[in-house]
């Protein structure tokens, strides 16, 4: 099994953005594998004593639109061992490997208006649509930020920076623990209801999104108006050498067109292999992280025919009927498919 290409990422600084959270920016010498869209994630490559290095998911809270440089943003987690390593051991001149950005939890258009919802260090990834939003975008933003207190609000002089800057555009709405107690759906109800016209971008722990969407069900928004970001911990790493699979018996007619950075390619799909297995053999670099169906960063757009998903716990219903599928996970059902990366 051919291995994706990672990178060596230099570090340029270490920021301590609260007690438990950095972020982490880096100089990136290849821009064009490293373009990125605001809300994807890089995995990098954390090394460790016991089995050498571990995988860890991290969301960009840099802007393509507004930063030159290349940022992630990581909480500290009890026990978390990448986390902590992360924050206790980088410094600027170290070098850390990743994989190309990843993911799916990015506005289609920054003209429409966005109501977005983060608990926690779900803001890393929307600080990404937000500055990109108000740089380039024409729609207002609204911010529904849960945290436990004022000392656990990540990026708090530059959120409030913004709405200065923007006072026409950007609202932020802070929830503290600490004054109004754990978020609500009635809560988060009245804050949303004069928005709910707006698209919904959600990211933080599972108890604050559930809390979210039960909310802006009570306000009769759309499911294909809410997209969700969750955070999954990696079972395997995608660093390491994969184990080969066993030979496929071929159905014979399976067939599948791909189309990625422009080029396309037509190859013989058997019917027991994974689509994203069958291109990185052919030499076609898809882009691909967990390999376990858990971060969406194999995701492609399904143009014609149809698959089966054998694992799927990143893609909502809005996006698998919007034609989106995880390459890692697929098989083929009809005898000829079409896909694209975008």
């Amino acid at each position: 099994m051919r291995e994706q290409r990672s990178h060596r990422l230099r570090v340029v600084r270490v920021i301590e953005e609260t007690a438990q959270a950095c972020s982490i920016e880096f100089d990136v010498d290849d821009r064009n594998a490293f373009a990125y869209r605001p809300g994807q994630f890089l995995t990098v490559r954390v090394p460790s004593e016991r089995c050498g290095s571990v995988a860890r998911c991290y969301s960009l809270s840099s802007s393509p639109h507004t930063d030159d440089r290349l940022k992630v943003t990581v909480k500290r987690t009890t026990d978390g061992y990448g986390s902590n390593w992360l924050c206790d051991s980088l410094a600027a001149g170290d070098e850390l490997e990743a994989l190309p950005p990843a993911g799916v939890f990015t506005p289609r258009s920054f003209d429409a208006d966005l109501l977005l919802f983060a608990a926690g260090s779900g803001i890393t990834p929307v600080i990404s649509i937000v500055k990109s939003a108000l740089a380039t975008g024409a729609g207002r933003v609204v911010l529904v930020y849960a945290n436990r207190d004022d000392r656990a609000v990540i990026f708090a002089g530059e959120l409030a920076a913004l709405a200065r800057r923007h006072p026409d555009r950007f609202v932020v709405v802070h929830w503290l623990e600490s004054v109004q107690g754990l978020p609500n759906a009635a809560g988060l109800a009245a804050l949303a209801a004069p928005y709910a016209g707006f698209d919904a971008f959600v990211c933080g722990p599972k108890p604050y999104m559930s809390a979210v969407r039960e909310a802006l069900t009570s306000l009769g928004v759309p499911k294909d108006r809410v997209k969700l970001e969750r955070f999954s911990s990696l079972g395997a790493n995608p660093f390491e050498r994969a184990t080969p699979a066993p030979p496929a018996q071929t159905r014979g007619a399976a067939s599948v067109e791909v189309t990625l950075d422009g080029v396309r390619r037509k190859l013989d799909w058997p019917a027991e292999v994974k689509l994203l297995d069958l291109l990185l053999d052919n030499d076609i670099e898809a882009p691909y992280s967990c390999r376990e169906g858990a971060c969406s960063a194999c995701a492609c757009r399904l143009v014609a025919g149809e698959v089966k998903m054998l694992n799927n716990d990143v893609l909502e219903d809005e996006d698998i009927s919007d034609g989106i599928i995880l390459a890692c996970q697929s098989l083929p059902v009809t005898d000829a498919v079409e896909v694209s990366y975008e």
